[in-house]
């Protein structure tokens, strides 16, 4: 009986969990949601980031990654009780991470699906990195 109640419970937060494939635009850097960019220092100082934007890096050049420092990072920035946002430069990695965040963890995220290059292609204020 527990075990059924654990799976309909998984399996709620999962159907409750969306995730929004969206383009970057003015309309959502206006909605205040939070935004994080998920690309690396090398390519934050290369194009900087969309205004309002929060990096936590998650691959490295390397492609290595450390998903729990990823999401440590990600609770204290961010309200994932909330909708949030995630960028990277195309959208191809902020797919597979949206895709996990909302049926893993049951967030409610949304994709920037075509990244930094559109949002810089659309001439969205982009504001230069700096390290803190």
């Amino acid at each position: 009986m527990k075990k059924t109640i654990a799976l309909l419970l998984l399996l709620s937060v999962s159907l409750l969990a969306t995730v929004i494939n969206e383009e970057a635009s003015q309309q959502l850097l206006d909605s205040k949601m939070a935004i994080v960019d998920i690309r690396t220092p090398a390519e934050w100082k290369e194009t900087g980031l969309l205004q309002g934007s929060i990096p936590i890096m998650l691959f490295d050049e390397k492609g290595n990654y450390d998903l729990q420092d990823f999401l440590t990072k990600l609770n204290q920035a961010v309200d994932t009780k909330k909708r949030f946002a995630i960028i990277c430069r195309t959208g191809s990695r902020t797919r597979i991470l949206a895709a996990f965040l909302s049926q893993k963890l049951g967030y409610e995220v949304v994709n920037i699906k075509s990244g930094i290059v559109y949002a810089k292609h659309l001439k969205l204020p982009i504001l230069p990195y700096s390290q803190k």
